[in-house]
């Protein structure tokens, strides 16, 4: 079905029976990513579906841990994108996928809670790529993450991936100003090497960058780097006894976090929510900013 003349096309929906085994999906990404590939020049014109996802608690319990967050009956925000992180893997190791996998890097990141999610509902899960554009270090999309219940959506995440390379804008570089100060670090963290596996056990995302010094090292990163949403999910859950149920987390990675390493974190009160940051102690440099509305 095709939308309006200013509108793009409305994805097909493919219903899978369960969530995908990220394993064959790793696979088939390493494969993608050898030259001589072929790859599509547009995004996949499809949702994929995943109905009555219901939460394992055993997981949810070591997710907790890692990141820091409280034992709690509500879901912590970043939790439904690791809940479907195996969906949103099947569409971007797909044929017809514009990029390999591999070669992505998440920029930023916008989670919508329109309300909290319980552990205990079952969840219809979709996902799908959209807002394939031009960008001065090559071209951008968004991969769409949505959680229903009862037919009614309840959460949204947005996970903005940068492909480097041919393609970009052609212009110069915006002028990016004086970097703002570095904020007064609510708190330092050390971050062991340990991180990086322990992530990619709870949450599936195994990207050699963050698990292994060689596999990091083939991606240009001297030392394994965090993940982002590893990094976000631990800001939030620094902040998870005075968050409300509902609202808009806006994350723009910056700087990657190199394991081991120290991090600080900072958050400050604002109006309508909070602001919150980490960055490196010695430099101040930021790793990550983001907002709670």
């Amino acid at each position: 079905m095709m939308g309006g003349a200013d509108e793009p096309p409305v994805p097909a929906t493919v219903d899978l029976p369960r969530l995908p085994a990220v394993g064959p999906l790793y696979r088939r990404a390493l494969r993608g990513a050898l030259p001589g590939g072929r790859r599509g020049g547009t995004l996949p014109a499809v949702a994929l579906t995943v109905a009555g996802v219901r939460v394992d608690r055993t997981h949810l319990a070591d997710y907790d841990r890692v990141c820091g967050f409280p034992l709690a009956e509500r879901l912590p925000v970043t939790y439904p994108q690791v809940l479907g992180f195996p969906l949103a893997l099947r569409l971007m190791t797909a044929p017809d996928f514009p990029f390999p996998v591999t070669g992505l890097v998440h920029v930023s990141n916008r989670i919508t809670a329109h309300r909290a999610v319980l552990a205990g509902e079952p969840l219809d899960l979709t996902a799908y790529a959209e807002h394939l554009r031009p960008h001065e270090r090559g071209r951008q999309l968004d991969v769409v993450l949505v959680a229903s219940a009862g037919g009614t959506e309840i959460w949204r995440g947005v996970a903005t991936y940068l492909s480097r390379g041919r393609g970009g804008d052609g212009g110069a570089r915006r002028d990016r100003g004086d970097r703002p100060a570095t904020p007064a670090a609510t708190a330092h963290w050390r971050v062991g090497t340990r991180i990086g596996t322990d992530y990619a056990r709870v949450s599936g995302d195994h990207n050699p960058i963050h698990t292994s010094r060689l596999g990091a090292r083939l991606f240009g990163f001297p030392r394994p780097i965090a993940h982002g949403m590893w990094s976000t999910a631990r800001c939030l859950a620094a902040l998870a006894n005075r968050l409300p149920g509902a609202g808009t987390v806006d994350v723009a990675f910056k700087l990657p976090v190199a394991l081991p390493g120290t991090i600080g974190f900072s958050a400050v009160r604002a109006d309508d929510g909070w602001d919150f940051a980490l960055h490196d102690p010695r430099t101040g440099r930021p790793h990550l900013v983001g907002t709670v509305r």
